[in-house]
């Protein structure tokens, strides 16, 4: 572990362990996985990794603790959770460190993350009191109709890594609270911050053993066992388009269908029609765009302005860009640091080669230091070039110019992607008709489009997902119904 971890723990909290069916104890595979902090290339941590007997023990465990876990009563729960939430608070400090550390994250954005994770935990408390079953008439005399809710057993959750923390815990906290029991599959890049912290929490805060179980491996030994394995009844991703189709492959194919919850990839526009206030869209712009490097699936990936205040934005959008601060994340004033390891860089670079190769201006550029990517802004950008075609995650952007309100919004919905987006405008109600008319699971008028609050409804549409994260959207997509018919009169029957 680096002396960056240590300095800031009084105990060493994570050591490389796994947690399997209620023990903490290394994986049997043959492999071993070297967790480095993307900014300095230290190691952090040296991982057994786990086999498909692990992940085994791990699901059959998870079955038999959730049986009694679902049967404990709402109070119970929801105190779980209000001590997990506790106990993330206590340990901001240790967890914002690891946040920095493992995935490269800014001290703003590693606080942001924290923040969003306590307030699902929080949210997620509330659950086990949301649920309610149903008393339905019946069209058969003396029968009476009960639609109970319950929990949907085994859920397994693969994370991504850009938002370890959180996003993991989005679909752990709802998932437990409603007396579901957890395996996760924490990034290879982030098993830390994406599992392992989370499972001392919970262990911490009084959950009980093998309810919750944490599998590090490589996806090529333990990835599609991890969908296919017949305990497991829903099935939690968020990650890439590709990946993700493939997860709601086997999650069909399999003998055993199952659920699926994907929250996938994103090309969010960012539009600026001519009425906006151009000083309040290019902050916007700049926070949506380069928060975590724009390793976020919500980022901003085109800008979109109007003819008539195109050149105007692009200056002042351009000014603003070359005040942010780049490079070490734990520096306060740090707003852009590493992205997450040397094949992401590699990718970005190549499409800023391809964008130059295509014809888009560079309006802002600057030279790589290890794994910190300067931002970059391309200007003249149309609608067939790469960058405007594909999900960038970094800290690249292309502005394209709108003839009019009608071509803005025909360009931002020139994607097969339908995550979020934004618009800014002087007018709130135009805001929301041309909001509407985006193929997105959310748009936000005068705001960025990286938005996240854990009672409204997060998801997307087209090639971005399926289902939706967050309040009673949680509660419909972690129990399901049960219709039991009681008939309380005998029934004549025909034969």
């Amino acid at each position: 572990m680096t002396t960056h971890i240590a300095e800031t723990t009084t105990d060493v909290w994570i050591t490389g362990q796994q947690y399997i069916g209620g023990t903490w104890r290394d994986g049997n595979s043959s492999r071993q996985l070297q967790v480095t902090d993307p900014f300095t290339g230290e190691t952090l941590l040296t991982i057994q990794q786990a086999d498909k007997a692990d992940l085994n023990d791990a699901y059959v465990t998870a079955e038999e603790a959730g049986r009694s876990w679902a049967a404990t009563s709402p109070a119970v729960r929801q105190q779980v959770m209000l001590k997990a939430a506790r106990i993330m608070e206590e340990r901001r400090e240790e967890i914002v460190s690891w946040l920095i550390a493992e995935s490269g994250s800014t001290v703003l954005k590693a606080n942001i993350e924290l923040g969003a994770a306590i307030g699902i935990t929080v949210e997620s408390a509330s659950f086990p009191h949301r649920v309610h079953g149903k008393i339905l008439e019946s069209n058969t005399a003396g029968k009476e109709n009960r639609v109970y809710r319950r929990p949907l057993g085994v859920v397994g959750v693969i994370s991504p890594w850009n938002f370890p923390l959180h996003l993991t815990q989005r679909s752990i906290a709802p998932a437990l609270a409603l007396g579901n029991s957890v395996v996760i599959k924490p990034a290879s890049d982030t098993p830390a911050t994406g599992g392992l912290i989370l499972a001392k929490v919970f262990e911490e805060a009084g959950l009980p053993p093998g309810a919750l179980s944490v599998v590090v491996g490589a996806g090529s030994e333990i990835g599609d066992a991890f969908v296919e394995h017949p305990v497991p009844s829903f099935i939690s991703f968020t990650g890439s388009t590709p990946v993700g189709q493939n997860v709601a492959r086997l999650a069909s194919s399999s003998e055993h269908l199952k659920h699926v919850a994907l929250e996938l990839g994103g090309n969010s526009p960012f539009v600026v029609l001519a009425d906006a206030d151009i000083d309040q869209a290019v902050r916007a712009a700049a926070m949506g765009k380069f928060l975590h490097q724009g390793q976020i699936c919500m980022a901003i990936n085109r800008i979109i302005v109007e003819d008539d205040v195109h050149d105007e934005f692009v200056e002042k959008f351009a000014s603003h860009v070359r005040t942010l601060g780049f490079g070490n994340p734990a520096d306060p004033n740090t707003v852009i640091g590493p992205v997450i390891n040397g094949k992401q860089l590699d990718g970005l670079l190549e499409k800023i080669r391809t964008a130059r190769e295509q014809g888009a201006r560079v309006i802002v550029d600057g030279e790589v230091q290890g794994n910190v990517l300067p931002p970059h802004i391309f200007s003249e950008v149309t609608p067939d070039m790469e960058i405007a075609k594909e999900e960038i995650f970094g800290p690249l952007v292309g502005i394209l110019r709108a003839k009019n309100e009608a071509h803005a919004l025909e360009l931002a919905n020139d994607s097969n992607f339908g995550l979020s987006s934004a618009v800014f405008t002087g007018s709130a109600e135009r805001g929301v008709v041309f909001a509407r008319g985006i193929k997105a699971g959310m748009t936000h008028v005068n705001d960025t489009p990286v938005n996240d609050e854990p009672h409204v409804a997060f998801g997307g549409e087209k090639s971005s997902g399926l289902g939706r994260f967050n309040g009673d959207w949680a509660i419909e997509e972690f129990t399901t119904d049960q219709w039991i018919s009681i008939q309380n009169t005998p029934r004549r029957y025909p034969f």
